[in-house]
C-alpha cells in the first residue's frame, strides 16, 4: 500500500531568515529599509590623542622642576635674590601675539573648508606670522641670557642663576618643537594634506607653552 507525503502548507508572509538584511537585527526589522545598516565607531586621531599624552608628560616634567627648586631653596645658605632680565616682558607679549595668529590661522581654515578659497592666502600669512613670532620669543630668550652673563651669572654662579637657566632653555626646547610643529602645518598645507586633528593638537601645544611660561615667569619672580 503506497504512503502519500502531504506538501506542509505554506504560510503567506513568512520570511527566509537567510534573506534578513545583515542577519543579525533582532525582531526581523531592517535598521535602514532597502540596505545594510551603516555603523561606525568612533576613534580619535592619532594626532588628538597623542598631544595629551605629549602635554601630561611636559608637566610632569615642569612639576619635578618646582619641586626640586622649591626643596633646593629652602635648603640653601646661598640663595641669592636675581632680578629677571626686562626683555621676558617683552618675550611674554611675543609669544601670546604668536598663538593669536596661530588662532588666525585656525579661522582662515575653516573659511576655506567651507569654500572661500580666496582665503587661504590670508590662512598662510597668519601661520608663517605665528612661526616668525615664534622665533623671535626664542631670539629674546637668548638676549635674556646674555644679559645675565654680562653681570657675571652663569649657569653655575649660585642656585638661583642654576634654576634660571635649566628651566628658560628647556621651556624653549619645547618652543623649537613647537616650531617644528609649525614648519610641518606649513608643508601640509602648502601640498594641501593638511587635517584638522593636525592643525589642533598644534595649536593645542602652542597654546600650552604659553600658559607653561606665565606659570615659569611667575614662578621665577616669585622664587628668585
Amino acid at each position: 500500500m503506497a504512503t502519500t507525503v502531504h506538501e506542509p502548507p505554506k504560510i503567506e508572509g513568512q520570511r527566509d531568515p537567510s534573506q534578513s538584511h545583515g542577519g543579525f537585527n533582532s525582531g526581523g526589522q531592517d535598521l535602514v529599509p532597502g540596505n545594510l545598516p551603516a555603523v561606525k565607531r568612533y576613534s580619535p586621531p592619532p594626532a588628538s590623542t597623542g598631544i595629551w599624552v605629549v602635554l601630561a608628560s611636559i608637566t610632569m616634567t615642569f612639576a619635578a622642576f618646582t619641586s626640586a627648586l622649591i626643596v633646593r631653596q629652602g635648603s640653601a645658605l646661598d640663595w641669592r635674590h636675581l632680578t629677571l632680565p626686562n626683555i621676558l616682558y617683552v618675550n611674554t607679549l611675543v609669544l601670546f601675539a604668536s598663538s593669536f595668529a596661530l588662532e588666525m590661522t585656525r579661522r582662515r581654515i575653516r573659511v576655506v573648508a567651507g569654500g572661500l578659497k580666496a582665503d587661504s592666502v590670508d590662512a598662510s600669512r597668519w601661520l608663517y606670522a605665528a612661526l616668525t613670532l615664534g622665533l623671535l620669543f626664542v631670539v629674546g630668550q637668548y638676549i635674556a641670557w646674555a644679559q645675565l652673563r654680562a653681570q657675571g651669572l652663569y649657569l653655575a654662579t649660585n642656585p638661583n642663576s642654576s634654576f634660571f637657566y635649566v628651566l628658560t632653555a628647556v621651556h624653549a626646547l619645547h618652543v623649537l618643537g613647537g616650531l617644528g610643529g609649525l614648519l610641518r602645518v606649513i608643508r601640509k598645507m602648502g601640498n594641501s594634506t593638511l587635517r584638522k586633528s593636525t592643525l589642533d593638537a598644534t595649536a593645542y601645544y602652542w597654546h600650552f607653552m604659553d600658559g607653561l611660561w606665565v606659570y615659569l615667569l611667575v614662578l621665577l619672580w616669585m622664587k628668585l
